[in-house]
């Protein structure tokens, strides 16, 4: 399974993961900047998943507007 195929909910969790072992503070520095690093792929699959999401809706309601209209009509 690649990261792009990881549910929204489980990177969600993945990435709450990471900044919570950041946020401990007592991660040794190297593995902090791999946790980092991991992060913000995380974050970035989260951002790429919302963004896609929010299409998909605006594409859903501008398909149903339309329909409406021409019901209206």
């Amino acid at each position: 399974m690649t990261k792009k195929d990881i549910p929204f909910d489980e990177a969600m969790q993945q990435l709450e993961n990471i900044v919570r072992q950041l946020e401990q503070g007592d991660v040794p520095l190297e593995n902090a900047i791999e946790l980092y690093q991991k992060g913000m792929e995380f974050s970035k699959l989260c951002s790429e998943k919302l963004q896609s999401a929010e299409k998909q809706l605006v594409s859903f309601i501008g398909d149903n507007t339309e329909e409406a209209g021409s019901v209206n009509e």
